[in-house]
């Protein structure tokens, strides 16, 4: 009997439908391996697709360069024991999408998921007779108009919603910022161990300070000494513990040696100092 040669395609977790900005990340990020995509409600069925170990990686969106962080997602990372294994930042470009045959002028209510229309808010300012309705998802809102038919009803979404459910671009390019990135996270049960030490440059911190007089800036200094460049850092109430706060940091270095020597070194004046990844500095990407 003959074995069975074919390579089964990796299956990722994203959040949102068909044609999310997920799924434009997921693509590039993998090329030139073939894929398979698993959409998601939520960031925690996300998560939980992870955990049950129903696909192989998810990929999430952490933060946006007009919009900030997406806060909540730092936790589930760090609750789900995940691992960062790489990331890459995708170019956001949204479009004003309905049926086919529509005018600007005829719609009355557009969708799409809040941090889209935040982005796009300016271009809209133009149409007062538009309300904006927030939804879960650019993708989705797009997929409802597709299957209810609906006429006077746009939504905001990508180039590849419109071309999946077959709806109209009645305005390309609406967003505000033209340099308009959001940057995805690739997890993966795992640690990372198969990644080569020698090319890793970027990891992904956690810790908790109390808040105390010059707590935050013993880290920094030692980090500073240690050559290692802060990229991003991100403070969150602990609940339940007044005035302690849980950091996530993100932290850019050229010798992994030194910077796990660093690691050493902030330990004592830190608790539940945690690595929730180690990778690749991620590429940018024109969607």
């Amino acid at each position: 009997m003959e074995e069975n040669s074919e390579i089964k395609p990796i299956t990722i977790a994203i959040q949102g439908g068909y044609g999310a900005f997920h799924e434009i990340a997921a693509k590039a990020y993998f090329e030139p391996l073939e894929i398979d995509i698993k959409p998601n409600n939520t960031f925690k069925d996300l998560i939980t697709s992870l955990t049950q170990r129903e696909v192989d990686y998810g990929i999430m969106a952490i933060e946006n360069s007009l919009a900030g962080s997406i806060i909540p997602n730092y936790a589930l990372i760090k609750d789900s024991k995940m691992h960062i294994v790489g990331e890459i930042y995708l170019r956001i470009r949204q479009n004003l999408v309905a049926l086919k045959g529509q005018k600007i002028e005829d719609l009355k209510e557009v969708y799409s998921h809040p941090m889209a229309i935040l982005q796009c808010q300016l271009f809209f300012d133009n149409y007062p007779h538009i309300t904006l309705i927030e939804s879960i998802d650019t993708a989705l809102s797009a997929k409802m108009l597709q299957e209810g038919k609906l006429i006077g009803k746009g939504a905001i979404a990508s180039d590849l919603a419109a071309e999946k459910y077959g709806l109209e671009i009645l305005a390309p390019g609406i967003e505000t910022n033209k340099m308009n990135y959001t940057r995805f996270l690739i997890l993966k049960e795992t640690n990372g161990d198969q990644t080569d030490n020698s090319i890793v440059n970027k990891a992904s911190l956690h810790f908790a300070l109390a808040h105390k007089s010059g707590s935050l800036s013993k880290i920094l200094s030692i980090l500073s000494y240690y050559d290692i460049n802060l990229s991003k850092i991100q403070s969150l109430p602990i609940m339940g513990k007044d005035w302690e706060y849980q950091f996530y940091v993100d932290v850019i270095f050229d010798d992994y040696d030194w910077y796990r020597k660093s690691l050493d070194a902030i330990r004592p004046f830190t608790s539940e100092l945690g690595v929730l990844g180690e990778y690749i500095k991620g590429k940018s990407i024109m969607e």
